[in-house]
């Protein structure tokens, strides 16, 4: 039997990479340090949290909906994603508080690891999915494109969650095949083979947020256009509300997403041997498992955009609430008529 007390969480020997560079650190000591005692925290309060709003969410959206909108089917499978996610959280703190070593000997580090990767990109996927629904209504408003229909926002959907998984095959088959570390859920070194095709994931990812920041600016334009020359103070408000409401998604994306494959790339490199410095890939490994963190907190943050883009979740929690938040969202009267195809499912 393995001596389990090599398998400690707070120190990890990385082996030599594939990659050497001029002057390699073969002894390289992996820290955890504070991440043991504030990670699991913070995923208790993400797993608690996100498990109660998205399986509210799942109720509205499956047995309180009056009516299916391409939106609502794209946010359920958006919030089915998260739920699916959050189950890989309890592993996460398991081995964090030193409950780990079971994972290691059962091989469920490469499979939940793989599950929680699959589940973050289908979350993409779906904001952008969500995006790119409110982009033509917005601006094409006159237009009737297939997406739009039920039908084809389900299929879509569907080919999302499949194409996810063949996509993220070859990683967990290179990740088994090569990886000769028994520790879950932590630092590992990658050949060049690996290393590449994260990093070129990451360019992807790169790519596909230039194209939301090109398409939100877009609809800000449309925005004001609708507004110009508008100046009651009825327009302006629900104006404001139409930019929060077109403008959440885009905030969550950015919060959530963007911070973790912004640290990706160095942190690639440095399990890739190209960054080499032992000090620089201790500082790469804490900062790679606080962004994993703040995706992982996606989770709880789409409820909000459920909130406001669905009148069937937004009333839910309302008359959860008792009526408190009224005032929060004031019936449409004739003046905000011209404004409710595009702050309305």
């Amino acid at each position: 039997m393995a001596n389990l007390s090599s398998l400690a969480p707070f120190r990890y020997n990385v082996t030599q990479p594939a990659i050497t560079s001029s002057a390699p650190e073969l002894n390289c000591i992996i820290e955890d340090g504070f991440l043991s005692t504030v990670l699991p925290i913070f995923y208790i309060m993400i797993c608690v949290v996100g498990l109660l709003s998205n399986l509210l969410a799942l109720w509205v959206f499956y047995f309180n909906q009056k009516k299916a909108t391409s939106i609502s089917t794209y946010m359920k499978h958006l919030a089915m994603a998260d739920l699916l996610l959050l189950l890989c959280l309890p592993f996460r703190i398991a081995y964090h508080i030193g409950e780990y070593a079971w994972l290691a000997k059962c091989y469920f580090c490469k499979i939940i690891g793989a599950f929680f990767y699959i589940n973050m990109y289908v979350s993409i996927a779906f904001l952008v999915l969500i995006s790119l629904d409110r982009y033509l209504k917005i601006t094409k408003p006159l237009r009737k494109f297939r997406i739009h229909s039920v039908k084809w926002s389900s299929g879509i959907s569907m080919a999302v969650w499949v194409f996810t998984f063949l996509l993220m095959l070859p990683f967990v088959l290179l990740s088994t095949l090569w990886s000769k570390e028994q520790k879950c859920f932590h630092y590992k070194s990658q050949g060049v083979t690996a290393g590449s095709m994260n990093l070129a994931a990451v360019i992807f990812i790169f790519i596909l947020s230039l194209l939301f920041l090109i398409s939100y600016a877009k609809i800000a334009v449309k925005l004001y256009n609708i507004s110009q020359g508008k100046k009651k103070e009825p327009i302006r408000k629900v104006r404001t509300r139409a930019i929060l409401k077109t403008f959440i998604v885009l905030a969550i994306y950015i919060v959530c997403f963007m911070p973790y494959h912004i640290v990706r790339i160095p942190y690639v490199l440095s399990q890739m041997n190209i960054i080499s410095s032992c000090q620089s890939k201790n500082f790469l490994h804490i900062a790679n498992e606080l962004v994993l963190c703040l995706s992982a907190l996606n989770s709880c943050l789409d409820p909000i955009i459920y909130f406001f883009l669905s009148n069937s979740f937004r009333r839910t929690i309302l008359y959860t609430l008792h009526g408190k938040f009224n005032k929060t969202f004031p019936k449409i009267n004739g003046t905000m008529n011209s404004f409710k195809s595009i702050t309305e499912i």
